[in-house]
């Protein structure tokens, strides 16, 4: 098999040929076939995926069947490797939810090759409205290692990240206790003192959850706990980078603060993401997908819900917030995720497993127009340029 497109890093012609499921050669091609030439870069990589088109990972009775059409849907979007993120939700749905992914992962190779590992995003966070965002209140609780590890017993040991407050009951024991079980730790939904921040952090916390969302509309100026995550140079940060959740100001400083290497992008996808606009009865709460793609709950346009917007969308974005170039947001948005846990890092280099998006992109303000994606060497999304 072999692809033509440009390089994402250097805008070069090149062709891409691959063997099985690894690049076996990439060749240089004159500067002259260069122009109308898509893009070819590594795919993405989202750590923080809540479901798709009404179905939710924490979904109560969730199937494998359901799994999956949320895993498929996401190879349009670039992404080949994503974290189901499971939220704040009742230990049994915990368990239906770390189910079906487990067997879809056990039943289907493919989806075993997109889901690394899960992402857990509560219970053991703040129960103050605003750093809680919106969370269940009701099923918000301490930290508890012995749920925790039924659940990663349940999920096949697939649990490979933790979003936690440190300042609920047990936190910086279970931080340890996490940490050196292999799992990777981030401070989200906190409205933790600064100390409380250091103690999490020296107990082994890596990452910080969507760093300026999950908190209170108002905070002291000085000292607060975006401040003192963002200053600690121990911590990368997630952003949601999809023009809703953040101001460009942020962005910038996050990234300009961080470095472009401690920095993950996500688009935090909601489960309605996909939806058309309108109010959904989630149980718990109700919310609403609005006209240019925020979800939020319902009645009012403040509290924000997880995103209705893509990683794809979130790239480019990211472009035009902070001024980046496209390989940052791109190596944002696939290698830092995967280096942060510890995953294959997959580069448009010989011997890196083939998982590449072609694609075409006209810069400053315009969005991504996917032509291709390859997992593994294999076709998932859209044709081939050249196919031998």
């Amino acid at each position: 098999m072999e692809l033509v497109g440009r390089r994402y890093d250097t805008f070069e012609a090149v062709s891409v040929k691959i063997k099985g499921n690894k690049i076996s050669s990439i060749e240089l091609l004159p500067d002259s076939e260069a122009a109308g030439l898509p893009f070819i870069a590594p795919s993405m990589f989202d750590l923080q995926i809540n479901g798709h088109g009404g179905i939710w990972f924490n979904k109560p009775g969730l199937t494998s069947d359901e799994v999956c059409q949320v895993m498929e849907k996401h190879y349009q979007y670039g992404i080949t490797r994503l974290c189901p993120t499971l939220i704040t939700s009742s230990y049994e749905d915990y368990v239906s939810g770390f189910s079906a992914i487990r067997q879809a992962c056990e039943e289907n190779d493919w989806v075993e090759q997109m889901v690394p590992g899960c992402h857990l995003e509560g219970p053991f966070i703040s129960p103050i409205q605003g750093p809680r965002g919106a969370h269940p209140l009701d099923q918000v609780r301490p930290a508890d290692w012995d749920e925790f590890s039924r659940l990663q017993e349940i999920s096949g040991n697939r649990i490979r990240l933790i979003t936690l407050a440190p300042e609920v009951d047990n936190a910086i024991p279970f931080i340890k206790k996490a940490v050196a079980s292999g799992v990777v730790v981030s401070i989200g939904h906190t409205a933790a003192e600064p100390e409380q921040i250091t103690e999490a952090v020296d107990a082994g916390a890596r990452l910080s959850t969507h760093l300026g969302n999950g908190a209170h509309g108002t905070l002291r100026r000085h000292p607060n706990y975006i401040w003192e995550q963002l200053g600690e140079p121990r911590l990368m940060a997630s952003i949601i980078t999809d023009g809703h959740h953040l101001p460009a100001s942020v962005v910038r400083t996050i990234i300009k603060t961080k470095g472009v290497e401690n920095v993950v992008i996500t688009c935090d996808a909601s489960g309605l993401a996909g939806s058309p606009p309108g109010i959904y009865d989630e149980g718990s709460v109700k919310m609403e997908v609005l006209e240019d793609g925020p979800i939020v709950i319902a009645g009012q346009r403040q509290l924000l819900a997880g995103s209705g917007l893509e990683t794809d969308t979130c790239v480019t974005t990211a472009i035009d917030m902070a001024g980046i170039t496209l390989q940052e947001s791109l190596d944002m948005a696939g290698l830092n995720p995967a280096r942060l846990l510890g995953f294959e890092e997959i580069k448009l280099e010989v011997g890196s497993r083939a998982d590449l998006i072609l694609f075409h992109y006209e810069g400053a303000g315009s969005r991504m127009n996917i032509q291709t994606v390859l997992s593994c060497g294999s076709v998932k999304y859209g044709t081939l340029l050249v196919n031998s």
